[in-house]
């Protein structure tokens, strides 16, 4: 029971680089259904669960106990690892004093057991766990009931749950409960916090800043430090006495009125005060700086010259008897590490202006960033002045559109490829407007270039062609309108804002627009019809070859695109890929379906070590340590051609993970351009107003610790597409993965061939 727990605790990490959910509990009918296993599969898995290994957890409508679906958990003696299962977490945000899964069960010359089985996480691992392998129940059985149950832990803050089947054999699932002292764990009471009981600022904060001067705006840089240090470090704020954005604007209009940063540094004294005495702790959190890639940057505290000697020693205090592992606002995922930000109010009705909760948002996203970003130390510039710079910006910000675009040029200055803010604030984001060209834009050899058109129909494009460089939109220079929306577009690297700039370019009002392009030696003016832009956050396109997800493009080259790829397949692509010389595998899109393990363990002759991941510190915020290696073990059918991984500015977090993890392989080589350097899962949180943003939650690194984000997936052959390439068809980076393969004795001619769709 020891190692299946071990290999249970390890099988929850086993999705890293993917994006996670919110971490709120589905709703009644979603987890309902999901239990039932009525959910719609996705990718031949049950609805809404998750599990492995690939192709031994399936979705079965022939075998069922009751609905239309059942789980169908299949081993045999090749099937990879011991044991396989499906797997559910969801937050424990719920009273009681019992919970228990029950479902139905079905087996078929299962060799080893069959088991419900139920995990209950909090800062350590499996503080509660059961999984039925005592009944010892296997071999043939027909449907019958069980169910497994564990007492409510009180430090619990995750549960998992499912069925599994170790050995061989067959198993089937279906209609679950989960029940909390009897009743639907939906129908659970929730514990009641501060922000049950605090309405005071409900309907606004009542702050209005019209104008600040030099010494406010530098007192407020201090409050919104203090804020978030004692956020995430005073103990009570981290166990949840306090209502942390309504204190924030109780404390607002005394330090607007000091005089002087001598005035609102006692001011602040006095607030601390107000909390109430922190306790000399014992024991303490301490800093584990064995596995410690880089600390807290609380040296600020130390500085009595800006803090004062006597708010100084008080910050000092706080920090020096923390609680460990206790925090509020904040829990690390059992399934990944990565911060799920807990209790954090949207305040969807607010009205802007309101100076007291705009400065909120500031705060809210500064101080994320400054203890919880794992990419904090790569930046790239001074992150305390961007909360002084952002201030006033943001503080005064007169209406929701300058509102939005303030927050967004704010994003910007984290540098990660997954912060944003998505959906219609966008609209927000320079060029507005409902209408665009009806082209693509990508930007090659720095410039902007026509790649294709968005439809057949020839409507719309007029005289523009494939290959034109746009020069200007509606006469004002391309080059100037592009310096004047870069610090609004979020990214990790140069390449990533370049997309992004490139998808909404042509935006604007709807009608006709004028677009001058260079054409060969040519300058030549169009005036051409702006068309409904559509979603305000569309998805990215992709750079491969249209058609079937797998082909051969010659006898001796196999071509397998992850943009349709399924999982379930991924035996048949590499059987189908036997005999070839070399694999071509291009990312330039974002897969499908998580392929890392799935393709990956065919690619490997051996235990293969591909990345390494940093962590947060509920007890010590703001460092972070590193964790285990991630390996891909090997599997067969094993593929023993060259493999070459095709990627570009498209990549992006679970494109560059899986990039990682393939060029792992014995004779791998990566071919492209440089990728979006966004790596790791997404942790996401809202801002006031309920907008909704995220970052990058855990590190990603190789083996070697040798770092991902902000630089992305360096080739080891650098190919940039060029206008010519773009203008005559082709695909020069597909090109050069078939050279690369089949060396000098196939023509150029026959290469551009194979290389076309």
């Amino acid at each position: 029971m020891r190692r299946l727990l071990l290999i249970l605790l390890c099988m929850t990490r086993v999705s890293l680089a993917q994006e996670s959910p919110s971490g709120k509990m589905p709703g009644r009918s979603d987890l309902a259904a999901i239990l039932s296993f009525e959910a719609e599969p996705s990718a031949g898995m049950p609805g809404g669960w998750g599990g492995g290994p690939p192709g031994t957890v399936f979705a079965d409508d022939k075998v069922v106990h009751g609905g239309r679906w059942s789980a169908r958990i299949e081993r045999n003696t090749d099937s990879p690892s011991n044991f396989s299962t499906i797997t559910k977490s969801i937050p424990m945000d719920f009273l009681g004093k019992m919970i228990e899964l029950r479902g139905f069960l079905r087996t078929e010359d299962v060799s080893d057991f069959v088991g419900l089985w139920m995990r209950e996480d909090g800062e350590s691992p499996a503080l509660a766990f059961d999984n039925m392998q005592s009944r010892q129940l296997k071999g043939t059985t027909a449907w019958t009931e069980y169910s497994v149950t564990l007492p409510v832990h009180p430090e619990a803050r995750q549960l998992f749950f499912g069925v599994l089947v170790s050995g061989t054999g067959k198993a089937w699932a279906d209609d679950l409960q989960l029940l909390v002292d009897g009743k639907p764990v939906w129908e659970a009471p929730e514990p009641k916090t501060a922000l049950d009981f605090d309405h005071e600022f409900d309907s606004g904060s009542g702050i209005p800043i019209n104008k600040l001067t030099d010494a406010q705006t530098q007192n407020l840089v201090t409050l919104g430090k203090v804020w978030g240090f004692l956020k995430y470090y005073h103990p009570q704020v981290t166990t949840g006495q306090r209502h942390w954005d309504y204190d924030l604007f109780r404390i607002l209009p005394a330090i607007l009125e000091a005089r002087d940063r001598s005035a609102a540094n006692a001011v602040l004294l006095h607030w601390i005060a107000s909390l109430g005495a922190v306790a000399s702790c014992n024991p303490c959190a301490k800093l584990e700086e064995g596995d410690l890639q880089f600390g807290p940057d609380l040296d600020w505290i130390t500085n009595a010259a800006v803090l004062g000697a006597d708010l100084s020693q008080k910050l000092r205090f706080i920090r020096d008897n923390r609680l460990p592992g206790k925090q509020f606002y904040v829990s690390l995922s059992s399934a990944v590490g990565n911060p799920s930000f807990d209790h954090e109010l949207s305040y969807p009705t607010l009205k802007i202006p309101d100076s007291g909760f705009q400065l909120l948002s500031l705060y809210r996203f500064w101080n994320i960033i400054e203890y919880w970003s794992p990419n904090r130390n790569v930046l790239g510039q001074d992150w305390n002045g961007v909360l002084a710079q952002f201030i006033p910006r943001i503080a005064m910000a007169k209406n929701a559109d300058s509102y939005n675009q303030e927050l967004l040029a704010l994003v910007a200055r984290a540098h990660d490829g997954h912060s944003n803010l998505p959906g219609s604030l966008l609209d927000s984001r320079p060029p507005t407007g409902k209408c665009q060209l009806p082209v693509n834009v990508r930007f090659v050899e720095n410039v902007p270039v026509i790649s294709e058109f968005q439809s057949a129909d020839l409507t719309n494009r007029g005289e523009l062609k494939i290959g034109d460089v746009i020069t200007e939109l509606d006469g004002v220079p391309v080059s100037k309108l592009v310096e004047t929306w870069k610090p609004y577009y979020a990214a990790s690297n140069e390449a990533g804002r370049m997309r992004n700039i490139g998808r909404f370019m042509t935006r604007g009002e709807c009608g006709e627009s004028d677009i001058a392009v260079r054409r060969e030696n040519l300058q030549v003016h169009y005036t051409v019809k702006r068309v409904p832009a559509g979603n305000s956050d569309p998805v990215l396109p992709t750079h491969d070859l249209p058609g079937p997800t797998f082909r051969l493009l010659s006898k001796d080259v196999a071509y397998l695109k992850l943009s349709s790829v399924k999982a379930a397949d991924a035996a048949h692509y590499i059987d189908s890929a036997a005999g070839t010389k070399g694999l071509i595998i291009d990312i330039r899109n974002y897969p499908s379906e998580f392929m890392v393990f799935a393709l990956g363990s065919f690619l490997v002759e051996s235990e293969t070590p591909f990345a390494r991941f940093t962590f947060g510190d509920l007890s010590n915020p703001g460092a972070f340590h590193w964790g285990e290696l991630m390996s891909l073990s090997p599997q067969k059918p094993h593929y023993s051609g060259k493999i070459v991984i095709l990627v570009d500015e498209i990549s992006i977090s679970q494109s560059e993970y899986t990039a990682m993890a393939f060029r792992s392989a014995h004779e791998s080589l990566v071919v492209g351009s440089t990728t979006a350097g966004a790596d790791g899962n997404v942790s996401h949180f809202v801002l006031p107003g309920e907008l909704r943003s995220m970052i990058s939650g855990i590190g990603v690194f190789y083996p070697n610790k040798a770092a991902t984000q902000r630089i992305g997936i360096v080739p080891n052959v650098i190919v940039n597409p060029t206008i010519a390439g773009i203008r005559a068809g082709r695909d020069e980076v597909l090109e050069e993965a078939l050279r690369q393969i089949l060396g000098g004795q196939v023509s150029g001619a026959e290469i551009q061939k194979m290389a076309k769709p």
